[in-house]
């Protein structure tokens, strides 16, 4: 069976068309740390920025974690402590870039990182997650 060359150029065409709307779902974390200066409802407000943001970007939330406040292994813009916030969420690589810019344009954040988890990651966070949920019962 002979496929002529305007059919296979359709072919391809329909498959960069699907291959668009296949979204691929990575995981990723991100801890950030926020000025130890903020009151708690301005530590809360500034998390669900970040949630919102990662929400509107059609990404999912696995799991999101206040540390609290915690002393700094070293000093960061003169300041010694700061609120940490750990955020799990499965969405688009292009997600990642939006999320850093919106945390360096935030004067609150003195510090981020954003990583890719892979499956042995994913699997170790699991159990972690059902630690501390075990240890706070």
């Amino acid at each position: 069976m002979k496929i002529c060359i305007a059919d296979k150029i359709t072919l391809i065409l329909h498959l960069e068309i699907i291959n668009k709307f296949i979204y691929i779902m990575n995981n990723y974390e991100t801890v950030f740390i926020l000025t130890p200066v903020l009151s708690d409802a301005q530590v809360e407000e500034a998390v669900n920025k970040y949630v919102d943001l990662i929400k509107e970007k059609n990404c999912e939330i696995v799991a999101k974690e206040n540390w609290g406040l915690k002393k700094l292994a070293y000093p960061i813009q003169l300041k010694k402590n700061g609120f940490y916030t750990l955020i799990e969420f499965k969405g688009e690589g292009s997600v990642v870039a939006d999320l850093e810019l919106a945390f360096k344009r935030d004067e609150r954040v003195i510090r981020y990182l954003t990583t890719k988890l892979d499956k042995h990651a994913v699997d170790y966070a699991v159990t972690r997650r059902a630690k501390v949920k075990s240890a706070k019962a």
